[in-house]
């Protein structure tokens, strides 16, 4: 597929001029334009919130975007690099006509995606340096780090609480273990343990040896 893709700030501009540029480009190269997407919103909004948020999901492999130039994708350098790793992520072409910019399978492509994924690894870089100095920051200062030991056992087993009656109720219909912690949601392990703590009846086809060892 090969879109043509036309951006204007503002009411009073006219997407005519860009639409007469990419058509006299497709004519001189004999390429027909399979979709437009054409929109007035200014090129600072993100572009997940314009109609090139959109076409960005969309496209496939091979697909050609063609725009006037550069800037109708975005007016920062940030957003355009965002928007063109996108597109080279799917393999797809982006060609822009004032700039002569080509996203393909050349060198410059190559390069390009050479320097995004740099500028992705220094960031990752970055922010675990950034987390880990944060950490040690924190036990230094006496913060204890992680979750609390038994906050998780305390939730689920509320959850189990709340539910007691229609635990004994499935029980007493003969439902399986494993069945009735599906329909409650929580691991059929804590439901065990649940059971036992409270000495509800365990199910007969597990044997009470079984049950004190902790073998489900």
């Amino acid at each position: 597929m090969i879109y043509g893709y036309i951006r204007v700030s503002s009411d009073k501009q006219t997407v005519e001029n860009q639409r007469f540029e990419i058509n006299n480009f497709c004519s001189r190269e004999s390429m027909t334009i399979d979709g437009w997407i054409e929109e007035t919103i200014s090129g600072t909004k993100n572009y997940n919130k314009r109609q090139l948020g959109k076409l960005l999901k969309r496209i496939q492999k091979d697909d050609l975007i063609i725009c006037a130039e550069l800037s109708r994708l975005g007016r920062n350098l940030f957003m355009i690099m965002e928007i063109l790793n996108i597109c080279m992520t799917k393999e797809c072409r982006v060609w822009t006509i004032k700039d002569n910019y080509r996203l393909g399978e050349d060198i410059q492509s190559k390069v390009l995606a050479f320097a995004f994924g740099l500028s992705a690894e220094i960031e990752r870089n970055l922010i675990s340096q950034r987390t880990k100095e944060a950490l040690a920051r924190r036990k230094a200062e006496g913060t204890d780090l992680g979750r609390k030991k038994g906050v998780r056992n305390k939730v689920l087993n509320k959850i189990c609480m709340s539910r007691h009656i229609f635990i004994i109720k499935q029980l007493a219909e003969g439902m399986s273990i494993p069945e009735i912690a599906k329909k409650i949601k929580v691991a059929r392990g804590t439901l065990y343990r649940y059971l036992a703590y409270t000495g509800i009846r365990i199910p007969t086809k597990i044997s009470s040896e079984r049950w004190n060892r902790g073998i489900y």
